[in-house]
């Protein structure tokens, strides 16, 4: 295969950027269509006439106008973090067996060495490392999550976004925005189509992460709006993942395949590839192929002016979103009485039927399955009292200890119980009860973990991959982005050396 340069790649997609320089923000064109200092409100009938029409249009026009300086700083500032958590966690991943796997199998078949590999030396082209950041990043199920959709946005954006800014170099500041723009598509059209498309069985995180993807990576080459246009219909084309996957490494090739799908989209856009108009909305496009709900507004209301990435969240545990209320209050209960695995004679839990659905398997056999079973979940933060990636192992997970406190727990499905709580009663080999009940676990936008957190969690997946001193080194960079000329250094600060 011929190498291409990056002056090469640079002149192949030089088209991508007619049409764009002149366009106003997208933020100011929606405070131009004010009236009064109030924005104008359609009549009824006026906004459902116009509700299915023009979606993919509208949010394309969003994603090649929309600047950096239009962002408020907690937009910036939560953006930052979900980079920075990105970071710590396909570094943390880069060496697990899912991605070792990875890396042999597609090494070989590889075109030229674009794009770096987060904790590794291999460089890979472009759509290829995107895949392999996006499997490190989601392999440990400890990225980034919005918590309305489910949706991990940062594995499929980020690691598309990342490896073509290796080759069309930008600064921080403007990689923020791009990552900001592809994170707010994909949760935008999660909120479109939530719960009925998770319901039916589609991986939400890959099937709107591979949209979102495109939109990242082609606001990095400068795409004009009718190329994003087609670029978005293009990702729609080729959503990725089932919900089957889950606790198998297949799980984490779903954001991983969004993100190289997301910039195979974009580079044929690029060079004027065409596809629909408005794949998203169209009577046979994605909205109404993947889902048996479409809320149109919920992409299109408010773009500029209302951020879903500001809603991110970070996980404190290893595992699925929904074991996290469990595991809080397990720590919190073990914490405050001292509790020892032998004192227990049993758990009772009273979870949402989701928790159930999702997570319900009793005997996991693997680390992976470890992951989806909120008997393991229980056992491991009742007797270890963390839940990080070291109590997911296969070693674990077969362990007499663990193995013996998991058969103990007892979970009841209570629709009474929202998602987010969790209300669990241990009940003492001597007749003593203690009892929690969680809210909102850790980690939530109501509870958020601080920076220090984040810090404490970035430096515990580094640790024997990278040194202390460049782990120390990477944290800083990650934190001034926003400071970088080149944003692409971020990576290779993470290659070992």
């Amino acid at each position: 295969m011929r190498r291409v340069d990056r002056r090469s790649f640079l002149r192949l997609t030089g088209g991508a950027s007619l049409g764009t320089a002149a366009m106003p923000s997208f933020a100011a064109t929606v405070a131009g269509n004010e009236v009064g200092g109030a924005a104008a409100t359609p009549e009824p009938a006026a906004r459902a006439a116009t509700a299915t029409t023009g979606v993919t249009a509208r949010l394309s026009e969003y994603v090649v106008t929309a600047k950096y300086d239009d962002l408020r700083a907690s937009v910036r500032k939560e953006a930052i973090r979900t980079f920075f958590n990105y970071v710590g966690g396909a570094v943390g991943g880069s060496h697990e067996e899912t991605v070792q796997i990875a890396v042999a199998a597609l090494g070989p078949f590889c075109g030229p060495p674009q794009a770096a590999i987060f904790g590794r030396r291999e460089r890979f082209d472009l759509m290829n490392a995107a895949f392999v950041n996006g499997v490190s990043s989601h392999v440990h199920d400890y990225d980034d999550t919005h918590l309305k959709t489910i949706i991990h946005p940062g594995s499929p954006v980020i690691s598309a976004a990342m490896a073509v800014a290796e080759y069309r170099p930008l600064s921080g500041k403007d990689f923020l925005n791009a990552i900001v723009i592809g994170i707010e598509v994909a949760l935008r059209l999660g909120n479109s189509v939530y719960p009925d498309h998770y319901d039916r069985g589609w991986h939400i995180t890959g099937t709107c992460g591979v949209l979102g993807a495109a939109a990242a990576a082609g606001k990095i080459l400068g795409l004009s709006q009718q190329q994003m246009i087609w670029a978005l219909g293009l990702a729609a084309s080729t959503p990725v993942g089932l919900r089957e996957s889950f606790g198998s490494m297949n799980k984490s090739f779903n954001p991983g395949k969004a993100a190289s799908d997301g910039i195979f989209a974009v580079l044929l856009a690029a060079r004027n590839f065409t596809s629909s108009d408005g794949m998203i909305e169209a009577k046979r496009g994605w909205a109404n192929t993947v889902s048996t709900k479409q809320d149109y507004g919920e992409i299109t209301d408010e773009l500029g002016v209302r951020f879903e990435s500001a809603l991110n969240t970070y996980k404190p545990f290893a595992c699925g979103i929904v074991l996290h209320p469990a595991i809080d209050a397990a720590i919190q209960l073990r914490n405050a009485d001292g509790l020892k695995a032998d004192q227990i004679s049993r758990v009772e839990l009273r979870v949402h039927p989701l928790v159930l659905e999702l997570t319900g398997k009793r005997a996991p056999m693997t680390g992976l399955e470890g992951k989806f079973s909120v008997y393991h979940a229980v056992a491991i933060a009742l007797i270890q009292g963390m839940a990080g990636p070291k109590q997911f192992t296969d070693r674990v997970v077969h362990d007499p200890a663990v193995v013996a406190l998991r058969g103990k727990v007892i979970a009841t499905a209570d629709p009474g119980i929202k998602a987010e709580q969790v209300d669990m009663t241990i009940v003492l080999n001597d007749g003593r009860k203690v009892h929690k009940f969680i809210e909102h676990a850790v980690g939530s936008v109501e509870v958020p973990m601080t920076d220090r957190e984040l810090e404490s969690k970035f430096a515990d997946l580094a640790e024997g991959i990278l040194p202390q001193a460049q782990t120390r080194r990477l944290i800083e960079a990650c934190w001034n982005i926003e400071r970088l000329a080149d944003a692409s250094d971020i990576v290779r600060l993470a290659a070992p050396t």
